[in-house]
């Protein structure tokens, strides 16, 4: 069943690729940029499955994400950008990145189009910049590991997280900075990600 699953992905990767393939600037084109990639060609493998993966998940779900997201894999670190309507998209797209198989890291430069009065932009700025503060000198805690977000005095916290210990401090953090009205989180285990390799 495995093998059956890992012959189609890769007759969908060799078709895909002789597509990408005629619509650039012939062989020699196309040669150079993989010749040119500092990754080998295992990681481009893996970072391309998981491109598409994301990409199918996505339009899945809304068909309009095809063009208005754009997405990006390099190393297992996801980079999206684009333009949504609502926080909230935000927040799903950033979840379903995090939710990837072999995510290592996800940076999320979406922006929204949605209006917010200043006031409340301010006050979501200063909460996250508070909590991130408080990550970067909490000695139990890898900041880099996490996304944070704030969204009408609500903070949403997506990562990867070392320990059950490491995921206390982070909620124990968030809900020490006056103002937050809730604090949700989506982290994962390291040990958890080791488990969706095998």
């Amino acid at each position: 069943m495995n093998l059956k699953k890992n012959i189609t992905v890769l007759f969908l990767l060799v078709l895909l690729s002789a597509c990408i393939g005629s619509s650039t600037s012939g062989i020699f084109g196309s040669g150079v940029s993989i010749a040119l990639d500092p990754r080998t060609l295992g990681t481009q493998i893996d970072d391309s499955i998981m491109q598409k993966n994301l990409v199918a998940r996505l339009v899945l779900s809304e068909k309009k994400y095809l063009v208005k997201i754009s997405i990006k894999v390099l190393d297992g670190r996801i980079f999206l950008g684009g333009k949504v309507d609502e926080p909230e998209e935000k927040l799903k797209i950033t979840k379903m990145a995090w939710e990837t198989k072999g995510a290592r890291s996800v940076k999320n430069n979406i922006a929204i189009k949605q209006k917010f009065s200043f006031k409340n932009i301010v006050t979501d700025v200063l909460i996250t910049s508070q909590l991130r503060t408080a990550l970067i000198l909490n000695k139990n805690v890898k900041a880099v590991n996490f996304n944070i977000d704030t969204i009408n005095q609500k903070i949403y916290v997506f990562g990867i997280a070392h320990d059950e210990n490491e995921k206390k401090e982070i909620i124990q953090e968030a809900k020490q900075i006056v103002d937050v009205k809730e604090v949700v989180t989506s982290i994962l285990m390291v040990s958890d990600l080791s488990r969706q390799r095998e």
